[in-house]
């Protein structure tokens, strides 16, 4: 029995070592500095700022240049990032077959004119015996349709001679306006085919984006509204305005095609740069919504938080979920309620538990 109530004085001797040093290490772990930090209050809000989606630029002024005849080719006059004027030659397509047709025209165009001519003088010689009695009616109706016979004949070579003519535009492949050659896909000894994109080209200076605006956002956006696109690429934004909004979804998945005409800038911009289109709208949703900077936000994976300030004033991490994007702020679907206060920077690094001080 001694034996039992001595073991028993040491477990209990040992216990309460134990528990004081948990103490004492916990102590000293909520005995660090406090981390400075900032902090903010959550916004409520049933009126959206902005109406952020994605868009690409385009050049206003853009032609991809093909040929509606086949054969190959002989001569590629450009490269890639040339200069080129209005009416100058890019390609060169072999029309060795459009010379021999052109040369058949020309032998058809001249028979057709010797038989118009031939067939004209029978129809005066004729008019005037019928004036003077000296012919039939018979007569001068033969002679009178085969007079509109080689005239009709001559008028189909003439404009068989048209149709080589136009031809043989297809066959030298020139430059629509003045502007930088931004693609070429054919190389001297290729096959042209009809249709197939040889050279692309765009007029410098005047560009545009094309935005895909969700339905539930597409009756906010109207022609004329001034707008701000953001050029992810170089960090710069850029104004612009509503030019075209369609009105069918039909051949883009629900989405609703934007166009926007950007304003002359200094900014170099290229064609194919992706932004973010900032559409001012006045009520998104009829419910209140809330709105959080996105500098505020952490981010681990796929997963997005924010740190809090509990009651003993130690950093908590809430993750969140989260909805669509406003400008500079994002839509908090859960995680986060009104009023409550998040912190919006640190002067070092945070960790769930560590003891903050509001600045």
């Amino acid at each position: 029995m001694k034996n039992y109530n001595y073991i028993l004085s040491i477990l209990t001797t040992t216990l309460l070592l134990w528990s004081c040093g948990g103490d004492e290490k916990k102590q000293i772990a909520n005995n660090g500095p406090a981390i400075t930090v900032k902090t903010n209050q959550v916004l409520e809000s049933n009126n959206g700022p902005m109406l952020a989606v994605s868009g690409k630029i385009q050049a206003t002024n853009a032609a991809d240049l093909s040929t509606r005849m086949m054969g190959y080719v002989n001569k590629v006059y450009v490269k890639v990032g040339d200069q080129v004027r209005s009416g100058q030659l890019l390609v060169a397509i072999n029309n060795t077959d459009l010379q021999a047709k052109k040369a058949q025209v020309n032998a058809g165009i001249t028979e057709a004119t010797a038989a118009f001519n031939n067939a004209q003088k029978d129809y005066n010689r004729f008019k005037n015996l019928f004036s003077e009695n000296s012919a039939s009616q018979k007569e001068m109706d033969d002679m009178t349709a085969n007079f509109e016979m080689a005239k009709a004949r001559l008028e189909a070579a003439n404009q068989m001679k048209n149709e080589i003519n136009a031809q043989f535009a297809y066959s030298n492949i020139t430059a629509p306006f003045s502007g930088v050659v931004t693609s070429k896909t054919v190389e001297v000894g290729d096959m042209a085919n009809p249709g197939q994109p040889l050279i692309s080209i765009e007029a410098p200076g005047k560009f545009k984006v094309i935005a895909m605006v969700p339905e539930t956002e597409i009756s906010q956006i109207k022609v004329g509204t001034p707008v701000q696109v953001d050029v992810k690429s170089i960090g710069k934004t850029i104004t612009g305005k509503v030019t075209e909004v369609s009105s069918s979804a039909r051949h883009t998945g629900g989405q609703y095609l934007v166009e926007v005409a950007l304003d002359k800038t200094e900014v170099d911009i290229l064609s194919g740069m992706f932004t973010t289109v900032n559409f001012p709208v006045e009520k998104i949703t009829q419910s209140d919504m809330v709105l959080l900077p996105k500098d505020a936000l952490v981010t681990n994976g796929q997963l997005s938080g924010v740190y809090t300030i509990s009651d003993n004033n130690t950093a908590v991490l809430r993750w969140l979920r989260l909805g669509k994007t406003f400008g500079d702020q994002v839509e908090v679907l859960s995680g986060l309620s009104p009023e409550e206060t998040y912190i919006v920077s640190a002067e070092g690094k945070l960790f769930n538990g560590a003891k903050v001080s509001v600045q």
